[in-house]
């Protein structure tokens, strides 16, 4: 009696079961590719001098230095003032040439990280490393960059630039960083 149930058990079992399809693979925007490689600004330069590395000859063309050279003085720290987050008169020429650059390199997405200084409690700190990279993003986005090319992080005081107690070192600290993203490498 058993075996009767258990091969009636296992007819059905098998009688039953679907056969196995593959899943369809979704198509991917070239936006949503992009979240998944991240450059940091210190791999920033070694991608693009891998890039123009000539293999017999070693030498990097200077289509590449430039290139490198225009992304180092495009992308630069915006700072802000302490418990602050709007954005000051001095960074606005840094967000205009920023909105210029990816005007002209549809390729080329971004992160925004939001960072603050080291005083405040590390929930305050986030928040406020938040709403200056969203401050960045929203100027940006008034200059016309399409608000689906970046991408806002906060690191509030966790990641800090430089480590002394001192107003100058603190100011350093109290920033918002742009790393970029490129949606295809060639």
């Amino acid at each position: 009696m058993k075996k009767l149930l258990i091969a009636v058990m296992l007819i059905f079992a098998v009688g039953c079961a679907k056969p196995y399809t593959k899943p369809q693979e979704k198509t991917v925007k070239p936006e949503e590719t992009v979240k998944e490689k991240t450059i940091k600004p210190e791999e920033m330069e070694a991608e693009v001098v891998e890039e123009a590395v000539i293999p017999a000859e070693e030498q990097i063309t200077e289509s590449v230095v430039s290139a490198e050279e225009k992304a180092k003085s495009v992308f630069r720290d915006v700072l802000f003032d302490y418990d602050r987050y709007d954005i000051r008169p001095d960074a606005r020429p840094v967000l205009d040439t920023v909105a210029a650059f990816l005007a002209e390199n549809n390729e080329i997405n971004i992160v925004i990280e939001g960072h603050t200084d080291e005083r405040g409690t590390n929930e305050y700190n986030l928040a406020l490393g938040e709403k200056r990279a969203k401050t960045a993003k929203n100027y940006l986005v008034s200059l016309g960059v399409s608000p689906e090319r970046i991408i806002v992080i906060t690191y509030g005081e966790e990641k800090p630039l430089c480590i002394e107690q001192n107003e100058s070192c603190w100011q350093k600290n109290r920033r918002a960083h742009f790393v970029v993203v490129k949606s295809r490498f060639r």
